[in-house]
């Protein structure tokens, strides 16, 4: 076989592609990249992200060009079987954790033109658009596609390969890997409506949960005047039916009727829940949709594909930098499935509770839902933040000493000494792997640990807080951040500060730190 051409082919340029290429691309990879659509898909489909997602773009430098497009996303209101409020979700109160509001809504398409065009300024990746992947093999030393063209056949090495293609991913189903059923398989019709003035008027002023026996709904409030509907599909309607105008605007006739706005998309789809049970196969990786689907109801479906090639992408580079060798870089590039794999399990489960609050169809349990949620807060209705269900990291790469930190998410402070001059803390300490020091914490004199940052907290100069309240909370000296932002473990004290690094260069086979 011949030698690889690129470092890393990406079948597939929706966002999780996109992220991929470009997170590689900017580290000075060859990537190449195909795609079978010529453009973005011109109608949204994701419509919310979250904080941790708007810093991925941070690093990628995108996030001022992507702003335009999002807006905070409202409160989403719970309402039971006879109209009262069962339950609120909210986003976590300021300031904020990640350095940006926790959840926003978005359109779509501008924001991937936008990734799509910083991906175009990195000399280093061939996007090929219109063409389709028809075969891939491998071997010990790369792998190879057969890329159709115009009818005309090509072949392209590259060391690995990350398949981004969606949910009917061609390149699971050559490689075999069976979808794991998480037992959630429903219809729903979804429609996006751009609501005139005269509509507006019409709508609540936040997004709802319509928790009704007789059809579960939900309307989310997306930016400007875009509205969306996700409607139950009820047994013995018929999908293609409900998603004709005619028949859309009957269900939305509760809301609006067609003088109220423009209809921009109604398509009907099976909402499932299924999770890969293989992530990696040799040098191939499944990410985003091809490795998992989830129901919509926390709006995580994208975010969870950026998750993936964030988690990714850190690690391959690694490898193929040759920072990790041997079994330590097979174990490393293994720990991507581990971690994504259980995230992703555990995050569906949660999301499926969730899905069960709006989408009980029996009456009598529907009301004994209502009974028992408003009795567990006393009939008052409290704020649950989003971001709290989201879980944390359980498994893979991370420190063997537990700790409530260890796999969570390290917040990003604003750092400097006036709110004039004030910089995102991955601004200032990039993205490669940070040691980051509270309050008071002498940083140690000398260290050999390769391409490790130390960020040093100053009470001073936090100005939010946001960092200094973390390490109080969790009672640590110290945590050291892998380049996901995720937190590998904590050091209790200052003389444990080395030993926490030891253990992560150890699993990377780097050499030991040794503090002077």
């Amino acid at each position: 076989m011949s030698h690889p051409t690129y470092d890393v082919a990406i079948v597939g340029y929706g966002p999780a592609g996109q992220v991929a290429a470009a997170l590689l691309g900017q580290r000075g990879f060859k990537v190449y990249v195909c795609e079978r659509l010529l453009d973005v898909y011109q109608i949204p489909r994701a419509i919310s992200l979250d904080h941790e997602i708007l810093r991925v773009f941070q690093q990628l430098g995108v996030v001022d060009a992507i702003e335009p497009y999002t807006e905070p996303f409202t409160n989403s209101e719970y309402f039971g079987v006879d109209g009262q409020l069962i339950r609120r979700m909210t986003m976590v109160a300021p300031p904020y954790p990640q350095g940006y509001t926790p959840s926003v809504v978005f359109t779509q398409p501008p924001v991937e033109r936008a990734l799509r065009a910083h991906v175009a300024t990195l000399p280093n990746v061939t996007v090929q658009l219109g063409v389709e992947m028809r075969e891939l093999a491998q071997d010990a030393d790369g792998v190879t596609l057969r890329i159709d063209a115009d009818g005309e056949t090509h072949t392209v090495r590259a060391r690995y390969a990350i398949a981004c293609d969606g949910a009917s991913s061609a390149v699971r189903t050559q490689l075999g890997i069976e979808m794991e059923d998480l037992d959630f398989d429903e219809p729903w019709l979804v429609v996006d409506v751009l609501v005139n003035d005269q509509g507006l008027a019409k709508l609540p002023a936040v997004s709802v949960q319509y928790c009704e026996p007789e059809r579960p709904c939900t309307l989310v409030i997306g930016p400007k005047n875009h509205r969306r509907w996700e409607i139950s599909i009820l047994p013995g309607e018929d999908p293609k039916e409900v998603a004709t105008p005619e028949q859309t605007w009957k269900l939305l006739s509760r809301w609006l009727t067609p003088e109220d706005g423009e209809l921009w998309r109604q398509a009907s789809y099976r909402f499932h829940a299924l999770v890969a049970r293989e992530w990696r196969q040799g040098r191939v990786f499944l990410a985003g949709d091809a490795a998992h689907m989830q129901p919509p109801f926390l709006g995580q479906g994208m975010c969870q594909g950026i998750r993936d090639v964030a988690n990714l992408g850190w690690k391959l580079a690694a490898v193929m930098q040759g920072e990790v060798r041997g079994e330590a870089a097979d174990a490393l590039l293994d720990s991507y499935g581990i971690e994504r794999r259980a995230h992703v399990r555990e995050l569906t489960s949660r999301i499926k509770g969730v899905g069960a609050v709006i989408c009980e169809r029996d009456v009598d349990k529907a009301r004994a839902r209502d009974a028992s949620l408003l009795e567990a807060c006393g009939g008052v209705v409290r704020d649950t933040p989003r971001q709290d269900v989201l879980p944390r990291l359980e498994g893979g790469l991370l420190s063997a000493h537990a700790s409530a930190a260890r796999g969570s998410l390290f917040p990003q402070p604003w750092l400097g000494r006036s709110m004039e001059e004030r910089r995102r803390m991955d601004e200032i300490a990039g993205n490669g792997w940070r040691l980051v020091l509270a309050p008071g914490v002498a940083a140690p004199a000398a260290a050999s640990a390769p391409a490790l940052t130390v960020v040093a907290i100053r009470r001073a100069e936090d100005l939010d807080g946001v960092a200094t309240t973390w390490f109080e909370r969790h009672a640590c000296a110290a945590a050291l951040v892998r380049p996901d932002n995720y937190v590998f473990g904590v050091a209790a004290g200052e003389d444990d500060i080395a030993a926490l690094w030891d253990e992560a260069a150890a699993a990377l086979g780097h050499a030991a730190c040794a503090p002077a």
